[in-house]
């Protein structure tokens, strides 16, 4: 079993930009092979000369800020350019002269190299180097100390394979061993006692020859993070990303999925405390065959009966409903009028029909909302408003409902082309 030791570097000076950092750490500590030097990003920081004018620290964050994560009053989550989430992107405003803020390490792994070779130099000793910075983490209270650079040092222990003491294998299991040692090293750092850099000693295995991939290994990429967005950040994105999708792969929709999207379909706002949404769901490929086919033949006969409307023309119409024949799955949302009030007058009687088809309309975005949020692309189709009588009696629904065109539903073929951002001007008028 590993014993491990933790020792603080004491002494070192007020660190400032042009210093060589490895000099004062060498001069000031004691080392051995296969030691793992944790050094203070905010030490580091000075020492490159990230100590920056900067009167509104907002501006600041702003500027190193690649993506908000999540907002909440006047706290921000960010990503940083180097992957980093964490609060306020680094930007650190606290034993700072008035009107400064210091900026994390431009590039945290390569200052962990830099550092690294220069005290092996100094020292005559096989060394591994951490910088290290302060995170909050999702779910727990409390802050940490993690590893933001590295250098010699295996960041990541892999047990995959591996077999408890049980013999089971283990199938999840990474160890972020960076991480651990940082933490360990801030025990004896602190952020009180003027102590920016600590030494942990005993686990000269897991220091390597090469520097590695450095700290961001450590960085999850972003089609494995489950948890990438704040809540309000997640729901603009999702309604982002929700995008017509006309061509699909041939890879099976998930039911599961589709019944946690009509899920949050049914939340949307409706008049008179109704319900006034159904879904069908076709997921029968016969099904779908034979109502696409009727409903092109009922489009067909309806349009040529039509001054003006030649062979070619309707062909050039009806081509637009290729969409639902190549998806894998179709959705069939249909209106129901229960609970709507009566009026003696035409006027009354159309409106109150039409705060329904808004409810519906609403059911309909929520439920493409949180398709993309499945990694779904959807086109929501109008043809079967044309020939809704085709369309009850192919899938055999009630007189009562209306269907309100269709979903197609499947994994995008390739991925939807970049949205030109979509300004709100000309969409508002203040009074």
């Amino acid at each position: 079993m590993n014993q491990l030791a933790v020792l603080p570097v004491a002494g070192l000076p007020e660190v400032a930009a042009g210093d060589d950092l490895a000099e004062l750490i060498a001069k000031c500590g004691g080392f051995e092979d296969g030691d793992v030097v944790v050094v203070t990003s905010k030490i580091v920081s000075k020492a490159e000369g990230r100590l920056v004018r900067a009167d509104d620290r907002e501006a600041a964050i702003d500027a190193e800020t690649v993506r908000v994560v999540a907002r909440r009053g006047g706290v921000r989550i960010v990503e940083n350019r180097n992957g980093l989430v964490m609060a306020a992107a680094g930007v650190d405003a606290s034993n700072t002269p008035a009107g400064t803020v210091l900026l994390l390490p431009e590039d945290p792994d390569r200052s962990a190299r830099t550092l690294r070779a220069a005290l092996q130099r100094l020292t005559g000793r096989r060394l591994a180097v951490l910088v290290t910075d302060t995170f909050g983490r999702p779910w727990r209270n409390g802050l940490t100390d993690v590893a933001i650079g590295a250098a010699g040092l295996r960041v990541l222990e892999d047990h995959r394979g591996r077999r408890d003491s049980h013999g089971n294998e283990l199938a999840m299991t990474v160890t972020a061993t960076a991480d651990e040692l940082a933490a360990a090293a801030d025990l004896v750092k602190g952020k009180a006692t003027g102590t920016p850099v600590a030494v942990v000693r005993g686990l000269a295995d897991a220091v390597t020859e090469e520097d590695g991939p450095g700290a961001a290994a450590l960085v999850r990429p972003a089609a494995e993070d489950l948890f990438r967005l704040g809540t309000s950040e997640a729901v603009r994105e999702a309604v982002t990303l929700r995008r017509t999708v006309r061509s699909f792969t041939d890879e099976p929709v998930d039911p599961g999925a589709v019944r946690r999207a009509v899920a949050a379909a049914v939340t949307a706002p409706a008049p008179h405390h109704t319900t006034p949404w159904r879904f069908v769901l076709v997921e029968s490929a016969a099904v779908r065959t034979e109502l696409l086919d009727a409903m092109l033949a009922a489009w067909r006969r309806d349009l040529a009966g039509l001054d003006g409307w030649s062979e070619e023309k309707i062909a050039r119409r009806t081509a637009r409903g290729e969409v639902l024949r190549g998806a894998p799955y179709l959705v069939v949302p249909c209106l129901v009028m229960d609970g709507s009030h009566s009026y003696p007058d035409a006027r009354r009687a159309a409106a109150e029909r039409e705060m329904f088809v808004v409810a519906a309309g609403a059911g309909v975005q929520n439920l493409l909302v949180a398709l993309a949020g499945e990694g779904y692309g959807s086109a929501w189709v109008s043809s079967t408003m044309f020939c809704r009588d085709t369309v009850r009696e192919v899938l055999d629904l009630p007189p009562g409902w209306d269907p309100m065109g269709a979903v197609a539903v499947g994994r995008p073929a390739a991925p939807a082309p970049a949205r030109a951002p979509r300004g709100i001007e000309g969409f508002v008028e203040v009074r």
